[in-house]
């Protein structure tokens, strides 16, 4: 889940990685580097990101918000 005020940082984190990062909810997909895109999502929600790559400080950014399964 994102706050609105970490739509942003997301964003930027998700721009430095030269691979494609998606953030879906439900049927709902878009360019994780769009903030458009991903505040049109349910920010309230639980929000999967996915992409194929490695970025070390992307990684580290999405331990900190990530929820355990």
């Amino acid at each position: 889940m994102l706050r609105p005020n970490q739509v942003q940082d997301f964003v930027n984190a998700a721009t430095k990685c030269d691979f494609d990062v998606d953030i879906y909810y439900n049927r709902y997909v878009v360019d994780a580097k769009s903030i458009l895109g991903v505040f049109g999502l349910d920010l309230s929600q639980i929000l999967t990101v996915e992409y194929r790559g490695y970025n070390s400080d992307f990684e580290n950014y999405l331990q900190k918000l990530a929820i355990a399964s």
